[in-house]
């Protein structure tokens, strides 16, 4: 009889042990948890600890509130000036409302697939108002179009885009070399016009320069002239000074320097009847 209440209290220890144990679970910090009955919805937790459930009734879905980089597949975008080029890119993503995604996605294979599908819509869309030149070698500000394009239509699906980024663009093998020579040619045409705007520029430089230094040139001499004239007139004037003071003495130098004039670096003979001598003595 006692070892039949012993063996009965043990069962039922048991059981209470077991019971309690599928009645509890604990969430961590990094999950959500989603306490679903019979496939609906009944709790969504997002708070770590330890709560408890209907065993056997409630089931437990557990998903990651982390960020996921997703390697989006290569893809071929038309760009505005009709080009086919390949485009490499990924998008951070994260589990945004665990209700919505469950109800929508379910799973995160089928969520990739979704984010797969809108990214390349958003791609698509944007980089086919863009010339190729434009993608390759600009800032690439129309990448904050495509994540606010991939957050808006994933929104609904419980998912939030963090960010949509390019990792590489290239072309088809088949259209690389007619696109590569194409690029080409429209440098070299571009090089063309920046060198004859340039030499056009310089002819204007050159003419400007010549221009001041004919004005530059004409000033300086009608500056020499004027001093020219200025020291003339202060001659003149010196001359006039000293003929007033020595007549005799200016006449004799003004016909030294006459003669030095009309016969310089010569040595002359006079007689003694000539004028200069005459006016000596």
């Amino acid at each position: 009889m006692k070892l039949t209440i012993i063996v009965t209290v043990a069962i039922i220890s048991i059981l209470a042990i077991v019971l309690v144990a599928l009645s509890l679970f604990i969430v961590d910090q990094t999950e959500y948890a989603i306490v679903l009955r019979f496939g609906e919805i009944r709790k969504v937790i997002s708070e770590p600890g330890l709560y408890v459930r209907t065993p056997f009734v409630d089931n437990v879905v557990r998903l990651s509130k982390r960020y996921y980089i997703y390697d989006i597949p290569v893809e071929k975008i038309i760009t505005l000036d009709k080009k086919t080029m390949l485009v490499d890119s990924y998008a951070i993503w994260r589990i945004d409302d665990p209700k919505k995604f469950l109800e929508s996605v379910r799973t995160v294979s089928l969520a990739l697939s979704r984010i797969d599908d809108v990214v390349y819509s958003g791609l698509r869309n944007t980089l086919a108002k863009l010339e190729f030149d434009d993608i390759v070698t600009g800032e690439r500000q129309y990448l904050l179009d495509i994540t606010d394009f991939a957050k808006k239509n994933l929104a609904d699906f419980g998912i939030e885009i963090r960010d949509v980024r390019i990792k590489h663009t290239d072309l088809p093998k088949e259209n690389q070399q007619a696109v590569f020579e194409r690029m080409k040619s429209e440098r070299q045409s571009i090089a063309a016009l920046i060198r004859a705007e340039g030499q056009k520029e310089a002819q204007k430089i050159r003419s400007e320069a010549d221009k001041q230094a004919t004005i530059i040139r004409a000033q300086a001499m009608s500056e020499a002239e004027r001093i020219k004239g200025s020291g003339e007139a202060s001659a003149t004037r010196i001359y006039a000074e000293a003929f007033s003071k020595d007549y005799e003495f200016y006449k004799l130098l003004r016909t030294l320097e006459s003669y030095k004039s009309i016969i310089p670096n010569s040595v002359v003979i006079v007689g003694e009847d000539l004028s200069i001598l005459e006016q000596m003595k």
